[in-house]
């Protein structure tokens, strides 16, 4: 990472911190209703716009060129990956007796179209600076596995409502952070930069809907974020696993020729 790497990483942390508070502070003078899309979630985009005007090269540099993977690949493992956690995390939920009941989407406050459209759109405003900028800034000197994890901590302290809660809640909520981060890490890697910001914001919205149709953890309870954490968790595992089985595939055929 360069020297102008790294001032640009750092303010882009303090613009995304700060206005991500500032936006929501604003947010009940501007009447739109936080189930449709919180305005927080564009602080790292606004992050990302200071960096490129006093960076303009840094962002260049993480958006430019071609990548070997296949996004619509990518794509149908990450929807299924967030298919999964919400399933398993609502299946638990239901066992131990907690109210993971199916919210129907005609049963929501506002058309579940323009919430959809809306999760999506604010999922993008967090992931072009989250994954779209910071992880690949760091990806380049630390590699995928432990950017993604460091970039998943940041994320999750980002969200500093969430230390309000109970301390376990918390806890939860930062291990499902750094997990579904590490997650995005193996998906994006190898993917050419165009095709970071839909498959990080879709992955990012399909777990913010499927929270919204199928949990209440909303309500500050504690066994729906615990399982949800435990659920990303295993997806990360999974996740990586399944990558370092391909690097071993990769790098046996090259040991057995050289000897």
């Amino acid at each position: 990472m360069t020297r102008d790497g790294i001032k640009a990483a750092w303010v882009f942390l303090t613009v995304a911190f700060l206005a991500a508070g500032a936006l929501g502070a604003a947010q009940p003078a501007t009447r739109i209703p936080a189930e449709v899309v919180q305005l927080t979630q564009f602080g790292p985009a606004l992050g990302v716009g200071l960096v490129a005007l006093l960076w303009p090269g840094v962002v260049r540099a993480l958006w430019r060129g071609e990548g070997g993977g296949r996004p619509e690949r990518r794509g149908t493992a990450l929807a299924a990956t967030a298919v999964l956690i919400i399933a398993a995390s609502a299946a638990a939920y239901g066992v131990i007796g907690g109210d993971a009941r199916f919210t129907r989407p005609s049963a929501l406050e506002h058309p579940f179209a323009l919430i959809v459209v809306a999760q999506l759109i604010g999922a993008c405003g967090e992931e072009i600076g989250w994954r779209c900028f910071l992880q690949p800034l760091l990806g380049d000197r630390f590699g995928s596995f432990v950017s993604s994890g460091v970039v998943g901590a940041v994320w999750g302290v980002w969200h500093v409502q969430v230390f309000a809660q109970d301390p376990v809640y918390a806890g939860a909520f930062l291990l499902g952070a750094v997990s579904m981060s590490v997650v995005l890490g193996w998906a994006l890697e190898g993917v050419a930069p165009a095709a970071r910001l839909p498959l990080a914001g879709g992955f990012h919205a399909l777990i913010n809907l499927g929270m919204l149709l199928f949990m209440d953890e909303e309500s500050g309870a504690v066994p729906p974020m615990v399982l949800f954490g435990a659920s990303c968790l295993v997806a990360a595992v999974v996740w990586t696993a399944a990558r370092t089985r391909r690097a071993a595939a990769r790098i046996h055929p090259i040991l057995d020729h050289a000897r």
